[in-house]
């Protein structure tokens, strides 16, 4: 399961979601840092043709895809091709908060901390002490 893997209560969405135009022009070409409750959760490199490269902290790279379901944006990882991850996206100031669209349950919400145009560093297998 990729990003909504860690579950904590959000309070009710504020706003309209994003479209995928919008956020396509927000991320294509960069890298963004998300937290969760102010803690580092993960890094995405949204790459052209709606591709993407995400890692949780100090993990291992998935590539994937992102695409519009509805008013959510939705992605697909390699790593589990049949594990469709939802979310609203929403346009804070001069970054994002994302909503998880799935579950009965609390949902995950993450918030953009930081913003790079350079490439997600990608650890390998075996790497690191």
């Amino acid at each position: 399961m990729f990003p909504a893997f860690a579950q904590n209560a959000a309070p009710a969405p504020q706003g309209t979601p994003m479209t995928a135009e919008e956020f396509e022009a927000h991320t294509e070409g960069r890298t963004l840092s998300y937290a969760i409750d102010g803690t580092p959760y993960g890094i995405e490199e949204y790459l052209p043709n709606r591709r993407v490269r995400w890692a949780f902290v100090n993990q291992e790279c998935n590539d994937g895809v992102w695409y519009e379901r509805g008013d959510a944006i939705c992605f697909l990882y390699e790593a589990a091709p049949d594990d469709e991850q939802c979310w609203h996206f929403y346009a804070e100031g001069s970054g994002l908060r994302a909503v998880f669209q799935g579950g009965d349950g609390p949902s995950t919400e993450l918030y953009e901390v930081e913003q790079s145009d350079q490439p997600l560093t990608c650890m390998g297998p075996g790497v690191g002490v």
